[in-house]
């Protein structure tokens, strides 16, 4: 699905905070890498008769469907290709390069401080938020180019989020925790809707059962797990 409501209106680039929110890991390792292997070791029952070609292209458009030794795994959702970051002199990450394919789960395993943390922020634009932090290289997005001045950061994180290890619950009502983001969206018109969509979400997340009775208690009030 492609996501064009990534770009900013028509006059409007999409700004850049300069306050910073939190620390980033500055972690120095390089994250494995998906890049192809020699053409002399590679194993050519992994390819197609046109794969080369659409790699070659895969930045001029939407990326190849992501392949593994068993076989493709599905159409590729997002395309990395040869990201850096930086903070300040600091280089944080080096050249990473990796497909990662729709409707899967992808897990980027490392000891702390290598980096993880940081190549996540990139695919929402959250390390714009640093003022010291500089990317280099691709990120596609259903082709789209999340890193392009005419993106909009805030709408992109509309639809990319994040779940931190530690939760931030803003200092409100469980009900009001859930319900912030549909309202200042403008999802719902009325009470009863606002109240559909709230148990709704809580339903979803397996915590209607646990907090149904205290709706209107304070959301800092939850265990950890039950705040992330």
């Amino acid at each position: 699905m492609k996501l064009p409501f990534f770009r900013a209106p028509d006059g409007r680039e999409g700004g850049v905070p300069v306050d910073p929110t939190e620390t980033p890991r500055m972690g120095g390792q390089v994250l494995p890498e998906a890049v192809a292997p020699p053409a002399e070791r590679r194993d050519e029952s992994m390819l197609t008769p046109d794969a080369e070609p659409e790699q070659a292209g895969a930045l001029a458009g939407r990326a190849p469907p992501v392949k593994s030794p068993a076989g493709p795994v599905g159409p590729t959702k997002i395309a990395a290709r040869d990201v850096s970051v930086f903070y300040g002199e600091k280089q944080a990450l080096f050249d990473v390069s990796l497909d990662i394919p729709d409707k899967t789960v992808t897990a980027f395993i490392g000891p702390s401080g290598c980096g993880k943390s940081t190549f996540l922020r990139c695919m929402n634009r959250m390390n714009d938020t640093i003022q010291i932090a500089r990317v280099t290289g691709q990120i596609l997005m259903d082709g789209e180019d999340v890193n392009d001045k005419s993106v909009d950061p805030v709408l992109l994180r509309a639809q990319v989020g994040m779940v931190f290890q530690k939760p931030n619950p803003f200092p409100k009502t469980i009900y009001e925790n859930v319900a912030y983001g549909p309202r200042i969206h403008g999802l719902t018109t009325s009470k009863s809707e606002m109240d559909d969509v709230v148990e709704s979400s809580l339903k979803k997340a397996g915590l209607w059962d646990e907090v149904a009775d205290r709706l209107h208690s304070a959301g800092t009030g939850l265990s950890g797990g039950q705040q992330q």
